[in-house]
């Protein structure tokens, strides 16, 4: 399937998705689609990199095929691995049938041969199941492959990736070197817990997502949470542009300000107050400390967005 794509389609196909985004995306993901080439989204936790890989699968019927990683991932959870409950149910069948399959053999080295050939099927694709990459690899028509928190997962596992990401390809010792049949588009995010090698970035585009400014942001709840009224909109973003300012132990993501425009809206809020804020507090920030930090100087933060108007 061809798609005309620009980047002001993309962001317009994005937007009906629910998904905003600004130029640079849009140009990143349009090159990722005409290089075939994979992007590895950086950025701090809940600024969309996720998204951004679903709205592509969205914007070009593709399906998703999502890994996610951890400390401990390997090839046989992200790759493949073998059927061994089916592999112990044909080696039973083959024990039974042991004495007709030597027939016509009559020494040890032909006897061997007859069973090797057996064997064999054994680590075949019948016995193969697909994980998460293979099925990447094999699938009918194309794909968008998203291989999440990639800095959770150890630097084997990066290696592990290199032939993935530069040829479209994997080696299966007992089968040989499966080739794509379409280039899935390939993206790849990081939190920035750990570096990454510059081998896997090579093989890759950058994009680097930050938290919105306060006009993206507006724009974003406009789309995602359109029941809350512009006075609102304005002032429940410019609280949260000011919390990003403060010394959190996380900030609050995208995420978590459509969660609070949906919160306000369910609240029936039409404009914010310090004891609105303070009740709902624990929707934008997940540590305690941070919420006691934030109720300390609550009322000089409602202050500033006082003055600002």
């Amino acid at each position: 399937m061809t798609h005309d794509l620009s980047v002001e389609k993309i962001r317009q196909g994005f937007a009906q998705a629910g998904y905003i985004c600004n130029p640079a995306i849009a140009m990143t993901m349009l090159l990722a689609y005409k290089l075939e080439k994979p992007v590895l989204v950086e950025g701090p936790p809940g600024v969309g990199k996720t998204e951004l890989a679903k709205a592509t699968a969205t914007l070009l019927n593709y399906d998703l095929i999502r890994l996610q990683c951890y400390e401990g991932l390997d090839e046989s959870k992200a790759l493949y691995e073998w059927k061994y409950g089916k592999q112990l149910l044909y080696t039973q069948l083959l024990k039974e049938k042991l004495g007709d399959l030597l027939k016509g053999t009559h020494d040890l080295p032909s006897s061997i041969a007859r069973l090797h050939e057996f064997g064999d099927i054994f680590y075949s694709e019948d016995f193969l199941e697909p994980r998460p990459l293979l099925q990447a690899l094999r699938a009918e028509k194309g794909t968008v492959l998203l291989i999440d928190e990639i800095d959770k997962a150890d630097h084997e596992f990066e290696s592990f990736l290199l032939e993935m990401l530069s040829d479209y390809q994997i080696s299966i010792p007992e089968i040989g070197t499966i080739k794509a049949r379409h280039h899935p588009i390939v993206f790849l995010t990081s939190n920035n817990t750990r570096e990454l090698s510059d081998a896997l970035k090579r093989r890759c585009l950058h994009l680097y997502i930050p938290f919105p400014d306060a006009a993206l942001e507006r724009t974003i709840i406009q789309t995602r949470v359109p029941g809350v009224n512009e006075a609102l909109r304005e002032q429940l973003v410019g609280f949260v542009q000011q919390l990003r300012q403060l010394d959190l132990k996380k900030q609050p993501a995208i995420s978590e300000t459509i969660d609070w425009a949906r919160t306000l809206l369910l609240l029936h809020t039409e404009a914010l107050s310090a004891e609105t804020v303070e009740s709902t507090l624990n929707v934008l920030l997940k540590h305690e400390e941070d919420i006691t930090s934030v109720k300390d100087d609550l009322r000089g933060l409602l202050a500033k967005l006082v003055q600002r108007k």
